[in-house]
């Protein structure tokens, strides 16, 4: 039942990360064909940003305090609410005010389960059974991979109208697996209940609120600054990696085959981060992960030819691929029970924050100097990050 448990909360990871590929990866693609400009798509992706960056933290508030609104039905009444949107996006078409609020709805609302979808495997470890995030996350990149060229060869033969009716059926999808997989728990909790309640009892659980959290972790959310600057070219690449493939000679579909490709060389570090961790500590990880995100983007930089760019995505297995596994078992080691969706929260809030600042200066800088100096920027920002990241790390120490 345990590997059962496991391969289900994948399919989590997969539906999830499915629907990023389809709302947020192409969404230049979906909005240019709607007449929308490269600064008014950055305008809207920072919108979505700054809105679930608000959203989040209370939220995750809600999911440590409350018995009711747990992780797994926060994350199904937000899908509820994200099907109810894209449903609007069928009577939409062309360059239009509400066009934009649905949009920025539905980012938002997507990046704020991001929280829940990574605090789930530890609520899942509440049965017992040992959760294998690194090999769980695959499922993620997996089914982002497979998406992702699918959509990109799709979308160059029949256009963006295709967009909406995968957003669909991905929500409906993720709804599906995580009541499959709440039942699957339910099934080994009632199995054998005293060893749940056990765990449970022995679970440190402490009722505190997000700013005693923030003092209580200073250098955390001083590492978390890290993030934000490291993340600003990790949001650059997927929002506009078509305008900057166009302009090295390629397409849509070499678009999707990129996204395709990089989300594919994460799976390799993602399946042995387990493996890995029992021989480097995650703040190790997390130094050469952020050195790794610093030679990407140079490459991409550098290139002058769309071979370049797939190039440039090897560096994948060594930055993406190890940096998310690693954060997110190393929030674990370091918050008590808790504070676990804060500390999961916080490092949102500061990507979304990154996609704020990334989406409308990108927009901006493509519009007025290209994709070259865009690239520019990034790399720059990155270089920031990974210092920051490599100066607090190692000073984090878990709470006694």
């Amino acid at each position: 039942m345990g590997k059962l448990l496991n391969l289900e909360y994948g399919a989590v990871q997969g539906t999830y990360w499915m629907l990023y590929g389809s709302l947020c990866s192409f969404a230049s693609f979906f909005l240019l064909a709607n007449g929308f400009t490269n600064t008014e798509i950055g305008i809207m992706i920072a919108g979505a940003s700054i809105l679930a960056a608000i959203v989040q933290p209370f939220l995750a508030d809600v999911a440590d305090r409350s018995k009711r609104f747990r992780v797994e039905t926060l994350m199904e009444l937000l899908s509820v609410v994200i099907i109810a949107l894209v449903l609007i996006l069928f009577l939409l078409s062309g360059r239009s005010a509400i066009l934009f609020v649905v949009y920025v709805l539905l980012i938002a609302l997507h990046t704020a389960i991001q929280p829940f979808v990574n605090a789930l495997n530890f609520r899942l470890e509440e049965c017992g059974v040992h959760m294998n995030y690194g090999i769980c996350r695959c499922g993620g990149s997996l089914a982002y991979s497979i998406l992702c060229a699918v959509l990109g060869t799709l979308t160059a033969a029949f256009g963006a109208a295709l967009l909406p009716k995968a957003d669909l059926v991905i929500t409906l999808c993720i709804i599906l697996s995580v009541a499959v997989t709440m039942r699957t728990f339910r099934k080994i909790a009632g199995s054998d209940p005293a060893r749940t309640k056990s765990i449970a009892a022995n679970s440190p659980k402490e009722d505190i609120n997000l700013l005693t959290f923030m003092r209580r972790h200073k250098m955390f959310v001083l590492m978390n600054v890290g993030v934000f600057f490291l993340y600003i070219h990790n949001h650059m690449l997927n929002n506009f990696l078509l305008q900057i493939v166009n302009s090295v000679g390629g397409d849509s579909a070499d678009m999707g085959r990129i996204l395709s490709l990089m989300a594919f060389l994460e799976i390799p570090m993602m399946f042995s981060f387990d493996w890995i961790h029992r021989r480097i500590s995650c703040q190790t990880l997390l130094k050469i992960s952020a050195i790794a995100f610093c030679f990407k983007i140079g490459t991409i930089f550098l290139a002058h030819s769309v071979a370049l760019v797939y190039a440039a995505q090897f560096f994948q297995l060594i930055s993406f691929g190890l940096f998310l596994p690693a954060i997110v078992c190393f929030i674990d080691e370091v918050m008590n029970k808790g504070e676990a969706v804060k500390g999961q929260a916080l490092f949102t809030t500061m990507t979304t924050t990154s996609a704020v600042v990334s989406s409308f200066v990108s927009g901006l800088i493509l519009d007025a100097a290209g994709p070259s100096a865009l690239t520019l920027f990034g790399l720059v920002m990155t270089i920031i990050g990974t210092a920051v990241i490599i100066a607090t790390v190692g000073r984090i120490k878990p709470v006694s």
